[in-house]
């Protein structure tokens, strides 16, 4: 098989983007458009990867990782000046070179490979990739001979009235011979306008030295999109929240309101899960079989387990059991571990604990830094008491505990196994296992108080 190799082309600023954050780091449905590209180019059998940076270098390194070689653009002077950056990693190699713009992020791995597969059917030592645009104004048209092929690419403003009839045009992504590429970049001239080395003169020199130049069509404009302000940032969210949506629903997830559903790239949904609307689903969540999920709920970084409901409610970095139960209006905060059959009530907050098994948090609670056991109770308005102003403390509640209502449990502190906890109390030291511990001052009444009192009339 033909030796395959890629160039990213990820060196400019985006300045219509009028952002501090570099073009391509810029995330469309939550994952950098230089990291989308790089995860589909990734999808194909590519034997070296070699990323162009310059604005932003260090930053796109940190997000790319080692996934790709990189060559530094320290100007930029046009897109074959960008690609002859590769030329220590790439030049004298045989094989086939794809090279692909960063900031493309909707060019699926399907599409590149047809690319690919067509080039190296057809022996050619460049293939463009084109799409046809019902408005293609502005873009660069491609002129094919009556046979198919393609003769030449001719910009907007050099197109004749029947040339600008043609709608078929230049994405800017190609495929090209390794060889014949970085030698036509040599011959390559900055004589025009902008004084910038352009890569689509790399066609014009490869057909004048009769190469066959091919070009295969992708039947999707939208996945062509270049993205180079807000406004094209925003449709290329739309049609990457579409795509994924529609995937998850062809996966036997049903999402009852797409257009208001919103979930990032890397989640994973398990089939019979159910999503109401304004819901948000992001970073690398997984959620289980047969879940109901929203409405209005906001989940991130999640494992969630088989036939568990999360209503109106946000959950953050932490695992979540099977048959849990969840809201309205709960909120689970980083590090939590809530194990399964367990229930978690209206405006209940758990940060950084461990929930275990069937025990339940029903109302207006906070649990942080805590070990909860199994077949907990924990009454409406109690909290684990964590924070002295400067340090936080462990509060750890035994198997088949009874807490009371508006208990404070102020830890360091142990509830025993088996434990009661009276309402209204006040723990500061360890209760002893099957013990009923009540912490507060012996109710007193008054007679005849208030109205004995000076300022009452």
């Amino acid at each position: 098989m033909t030796n395959r190799y890629a160039i990213i082309l990820a060196a400019g600023q985006g300045t219509r983007m009028k952002s501090k954050l570099y073009k391509v780091l810029h995330p469309v449905c939550g994952k950098p458009m230089v990291q989308h590209v790089i995860d589909h180019v990734n999808e194909l059998k590519i034997e070296d990867i070699v990323t162009i940076i310059g604005h932003g270098a260090e930053k796109v390194q940190d997000q790319v990782g080692n996934l790709s070689q990189y060559a530094l653009q320290t100007e930029q002077l046009g897109t074959a000046h960008a690609v002859m950056q590769a030329e220590a990693a790439l030049a004298g190699k045989e094989g086939t070179t794809l090279v692909i713009c960063g900031d493309t992020p909707l060019i699926k791995s399907d599409t590149m490979q047809a690319l690919i597969d067509l080039h190296e059917e057809k022996q050619a030592k460049a293939t463009i990739l084109t799409a046809s645009a019902q408005n293609p104004a502005g873009y660069g048209r491609v002129i094919r001979n009556s046979d198919g092929e393609v003769e030449k690419i001719v910009e907007h403003k050099d197109a004749n009235e029947s040339e600008l009839k043609v709608k078929e045009i230049n994405t800017g992504t190609y495929c090209f011979d390794n060889m014949a590429l970085f030698s036509a970049l040599k011959k390559v001239s900055n004589d025009n306008v902008q004084g910038e080395y352009y890569l689509p003169d790399v066609i014009e020199i490869l057909k004048a030295e009769g190469e066959i130049i091919t070009a295969y069509e992708t039947d999707d404009f939208g996945e062509t999109m270049g993205v180079n302000d807000r406004v094209a940032l925003s449709q290329a969210e739309a049609i990457m929240r579409s795509r994924i949506n529609e995937k998850h629903m062809r996966n036997g997830v049903t999402i009852t309101d797409p257009a208001s559903t919103y979930i990032e790239a890397d989640v994973t949904i398990e089939q019979d899960t159910v999503i109401y609307p304004g819901t948000m689903i992001m970073g690398s969540t997984h959620i289980g079989r047969e879940c109901l999920i929203g409405p209005h709920t906001e989940i991130k970084d999640c494992r969630i387990g088989d036939h568990t409901v999360l209503r109106q409610s946000v959950a953050h970095d932490s695992s979540i059991g099977a048959e849990v139960k969840i809201g309205p209006f709960a909120h689970i905060r980083p590090q939590s571990e809530i194990m399964d059959e367990v229930k978690i009530g209206n405006f209940v907050e758990i940060k950084k604990a461990v929930f275990g098994t069937g025990s339940k948090a029903s109302h207006l609670s906070y649990i942080g830094d805590a070990e909860v056991g199994k077949d907990v109770n924990i009454g409406c308005g109690s909290i684990t008491v964590n924070y002295d102003g400067k340090n936080k403390f462990l509060t750890k509640i035994e198997d088949g505990v009874f807490v009371g209502c508006n208990s404070n449990l102020v830890a360091p502190v142990t509830i025993g196994k088996g434990a009661y906890v009276a309402a209204g109390s006040t723990i500061t030291e360890d209760v002893p296992g099957e013990a009923l511990s009540i912490a507060r001052a012996r109710q007193v009444n008054k007679e005849d108080y208030v109205k004995n009192l000076k300022f009452n009339k």
